[in-house]
């Protein structure tokens, strides 16, 4: 669960792609003013941030691995700050929180510096690594990534075994949950001298910002959560059935469109043709890398098939293609789909180790295997997620978390909740559901997002409600009309 917004357009000082959770600048349009130093940050140091045409505000805060002892090893938090554009007049800081688990927030700190820079009107920035993640004791280690890797298994046993003992030379697996990483976020608010702040949970996001909350709810001024991942959320005991429902709903929306109606008139039996034929054996391809190096055989698994298809239901972009990649699948024809599938995606953005370390704790242990069975029996995405998950954890160190971990986050404070109608992983109940304990909540649900909003029209139109909703701290009376814009990419038919 990841920061799945996708843009591509000027906004002041530069061009920006954001792509899962990771801000990429791909044009620079000029200088931008520098600003002072806000006080109550003198812990920071000027910097410059690769991306980033603009002078901000960088520095590590050293915390105990292990928070109960307070011996052994540290982790150098590390943190990007950028400052409010109005200092005399600033409100309280917005702390980003990044998705995964284990995508960097600071690897964003971009966005805020392009086309989400009106959230600095009044507010500074606070981008930090969780601990594992980004320059926080990244868990992570390097992968060949050939063509067949990137139609492996998720979690191949060798890969985790190595994995874990490579990572336990510098890191203590059971200390990187949720909960203890949200105290070390108290603390470097603490030492950035702010008393309330606001958090912007995406995805993963979503369930640190519910724990921080719950953990020091006297210094959250309000919250903004984006595709929610609630506490007892069990991931991924849910991902077949939630990538069902987007699955028909997509493919719907394909029936009730002429043009895909018209390119692919038997989409839903395309579907079942190529799932049954994949079942029966792997479909061998000759694969012809773009960089015209020598072709290559790759294999593709059912599971693996699957999989992906699910994943590119996350952005509206990506998914406008799924019905034309099934199409030609089912007739034996695996181009479109190699051509999507091999290259850079939500993985090679993520620290394994703890996105492992975080789940294998919260999520996996509570997992019934007799109700996955239940779940996963006759979907189409069958039990590959809970299979490669529940076995990497069957390898790996069970961190402790909170007696009260899987309860809901009650609380006051102004939170304002958006969830996309076509999110094949935390679809608009798990909004529903974290709302009922938050009574300053709103729920908006933006009827063709998916888990972000990549490729729609308008995607601006989160900011301008979430900035709202920081300005006025009420989430009740806000104008989300624009939200009836937000349109899909046409789906592509060629």
């Amino acid at each position: 669960m990841v920061r799945s917004r996708v843009r591509g357009f000027t906004w002041g000082c530069a061009v920006l792609l954001v792509t899962t959770g990771v801000l990429f600048l791909l044009i620079y349009a000029g200088g931008c003013a520098r600003h002072p130093m806000p006080a109550g940050l003198s812990n920071l140091k000027p910097c410059r941030v690769e991306g980033v045409n603009e002078e901000l505000l960088c520095g590590k805060l050293t915390v105990f691995e292990n928070r109960q002892t307070r011996t052994s090893q540290t982790i150098d938090l590390n943190v990007v700050v950028l400052p409010a554009f109005d200092q005399k007049n600033k409100a309280e800081p917005l702390f980003d929180l990044a998705g995964g688990p284990g995508a960097s927030s600071a690897e964003g700190a971009g966005f805020y510096a392009g086309p989400g820079k009106e959230y600095r009107r009044r507010h500074d920035v606070v981008c930090v690594d969780q601990r594992g993640t980004g320059k926080s004791n990244r868990l992570a280690i390097p992968r060949q990534k050939t063509p067949q890797y990137y139609l492996s298994e998720m979690y191949p046993v060798d890969y985790v075994r190595e994995m874990r003992q490579a990572l336990e030379k510098r890191a203590d697996l059971t200390k990187y949950t949720t909960s203890i990483a949200m105290d070390d976020l108290d603390d470097m608010r603490a030492w950035l001298g702010y008393d309330r702040i606001n958090l912007y949970g995406l995805s993963y996001g979503t369930r640190a910002a519910l724990v921080y909350l719950r953990q020091h709810p006297e210094h959250v001024r309000s919250a903004i959560l984006l595709a929610v991942a609630p506490t007892d959320l069990k991931m991924p005991l849910h991902h077949a059935e939630s990538g069902a429902r987007a699955m028909d709903l997509l493919l719907n929306e394909c029936e009730r469109d002429p043009a895909c109606h018209a390119a692919f008139p038997q989409i839903r039996d395309d579907w079942k043709n190529v799932l049954a034929q994949l079942e029966k054996q792997p479909a061998r391809v000759e694969y012809s890398p773009p960089d015209k190096s020598a072709p290559t055989t790759v294999a593709i698994r059912r599971a693996v098939f699957g999989e992906k298809i699910r994943s590119w239901m996350y952005g509206p972009d990506k998914a406008a293609r799924i019905p034309l990649i099934v199409h030609h699948a089912a007739g034996g024809d695996f181009v479109p789909f190699l051509k999507e599938a091999i290259g850079p995606s939500i993985p090679d953005f993520v620290a394994d180790g703890m996105y492992l370390s975080v789940t294998c704790a919260e999520d996996v242990p509570f997992i019934d295997p007799a109700e996955a069975a239940n779940l996963t029996a006759g979907n189409p995405f069958g039990d590959y997620r809970v299979f490669q998950q529940t076995r990497a954890c069957s390898m790996w160190p069970r961190g402790e978390i909170p007696t009260d971990f899987l309860e809901p986050v009650r609380s006051n404070a102004p939170v304002l909740i958006f969830s996309g109608n076509m999110d094949p992983v935390t679809p608009p109940e798990y909004g529903e559901e974290v709302a009922k304990y938050l009574p300053n909540s709103r729920h908006v649900i933006i009827p063709e997002a998916g888990h972000g909003v990549d490729g729609m029209t308008d995607p601006g139109c989160i900011d301008r409600i979430a900035i709202e909703f920081l300005d006025r701290g009420d989430a009740k009376n806000l104008d989300v009309s624009c939200i009836r814009g937000m349109k899909p990419p046409p789906f592509a038919t060629k």
